[in-house]
């Protein structure tokens, strides 16, 4: 390996100067707007990946965004690696709360701030310049493969399909992704577990036409109101959702599972002066770091109609909306819980509105077992360059198509990322610290030695 970080060391200037380059590009595939760019981005993946050494490397099309592959396939008797990222980001709104332009990076304080800096740009280039190490130094112990997505800020629908239809293409022992985040730089760990997503649109319809407030408030039913109505009676006095049958699915950890979890350092004073709150809030019965992993949730994401301008317009709105999402827990089914919401929330409607249910996208969460040899791999890569033996935790967030892998694919996937908690990923100033970018070039290459030496 000693060859390999030198060659990481002598090139980080560049490694990032290139980063940067890839995070000007407003790759946002939740707005056709932005089309052009997020093809760009793909093409700027595919020449970088090229250079690194990848071979065979093409811009696989589908109905949406193109997926990237590319492939290194050093000896036949030796494991391959799958490696999986997406190029795409979310939409950078609301603008005016960033202190920088988002598609212009800066770095501050040894941190690189802009969209998809962290999430996840920053952390599938890792991978992308671990493999130029390794190739350049001769020192790439595994067969992999990369297949690097558009689409997955927009629900990847069009990923499954195309992993369904080239299984023989995408064989491998093991996936790797970077796409979570560690503990603290001082703490590192590894994601075990994810939650599933259930993503609606709502809308409630009163009157034909919007109204003026004096003349029929109060007398018509007013459907922000009513919106309002509906959405507050999904949770109880103990912020337990009362939609029927939600529960029925749910995985309940073991008693020793929560002990061991609440063993993962967390400040709770530190975490509200974070976030600018003076209390935490959830699900009665659990801690935060259970409410925000091994529970099931329920939120509104966007809630809109009526006037929303400068000024006033005393209006009573036609219709009302909002974008509610579910994050779920190991078996319990996205397209179940789906139906659920949508039966539930039909059924909570009071005369005088009609209302209309969208589901969006979804996906099921997910469980790593921590005795395979592709955690143990990992883990050992971590402990090398932290120094320290990495924590196994349960992820809130969800990544929607690592169910659907194991489930085409029948392999595994290890979720080691670099990122923080703290990176703003989703929202404005969204960041990735210099530490974090190249501890991941630094630690890849030590699991994919690992895992070939394991795989024996």
């Amino acid at each position: 390996m000693q060859s390999t970080h030198e060659f990481i060391a002598s090139q980080k200037d560049r490694f990032l100067a290139e980063l940067l380059d890839l995070l000007r590009i407003p790759s946002i595939s939740a707005d056709p707007a932005y089309a052009g760019d997020v093809r760009k981005a793909a093409e700027w993946i595919a020449e970088n990946l090229r250079n690194a050494g990848a071979d065979h490397v093409r811009l696989e099309e589908t109905p949406g965004y193109p997926i990237v592959y590319g492939e290194k396939m050093v000896d036949p008797a030796a494991p391959t690696v799958l490696v999986y990222g997406h190029y795409d980001v979310q939409p950078a709104d609301p603008l005016e709360l960033w202190d920088n332009p988002p598609f212009e990076p800066v770095i501050k304080d040894d941190v690189i701030y802009a969209r998809g800096a962290c999430d996840d740009k920053g952390q599938v280039f890792m991978h992308v310049k671990a493999f130029e190490a390794m190739c350049a130094t001769g020192n790439l112990a595994c067969n992999v493969k990369f297949m690097i997505e558009g689409e997955e800020e927009v629900g990847s629908d069009n990923l499954g399909n195309f992993v369904a239809a080239n299984k023989e293409l995408l064989k491998a022992d093991v996936i790797l992704i970077s796409d979570t985040a560690i503990i603290a730089n001082d703490i590192p760990s590894i994601d075990v577990g994810l939650r599933g997503l259930s993503y609606m649109e709502v809308e409630v319809q009163g009157p034909n036409r919007d109204l003026h407030s004096g003349v029929y408030g109060g007398a018509v039913a007013n459907p922000i109101n009513i919106l309002c109505q509906m959405i507050s009676s999904m949770h109880d006095e103990f912020n337990h959702i009362t939609i029927p049958g939600f529960y029925d699915g749910v995985m309940e950890v073991s008693a020793a599972d929560r002990a061991a979890m609440a063993q993962t350092p967390f400040d709770l004073e530190a975490y509200q002066k974070d976030l600018g709150i003076d209390t935490v809030y959830g699900e009665k019965g659990f801690t935060t770091l259970e409410r925000a992993s091994i529970r099931p949730t329920l939120d509104v994401n966007g809630i809109w109609g009526g006037y929303t301008g400068e000024g006033a317009k005393t209006v009573l709105p036609s219709k009302a909306f909002a974008k509610i999402s579910m994050r779920l827990v190991p078996n319990q089914s996205s397209a179940e819980i789906t139906r659920l919401f949508t039966d539930h929330f039909k059924s909570i409607a009071p005369k005088g509105v009609k209302v209309k249910v969208t589901a969006h996208h979804g996906g099921e969460g997910y469980l790593m077992p921590t005795d395979s040899i592709a955690f143990q791999a990992a883990s050992d890569a971590m402990t090398t360059t932290f120094g320290k033996e990495p924590i196994p935790t349960r992820g809130g967030g969800s990544i929607p198509i690592v169910a659907l892998f194991e489930k085409e694919l029948g392999i595994k996937s290890i979720l080691m990322g670099f990122g923080l908690d703290s990176d703003a990923i989703h929202s404005p100033n969204e960041h990735y610290g210099l530490f974090n970018f190249y501890k991941g070039i630094e630690t890849i290459p030590h699991f994919f030695q690992n895992f070939a030496d394991l795989s024996k």
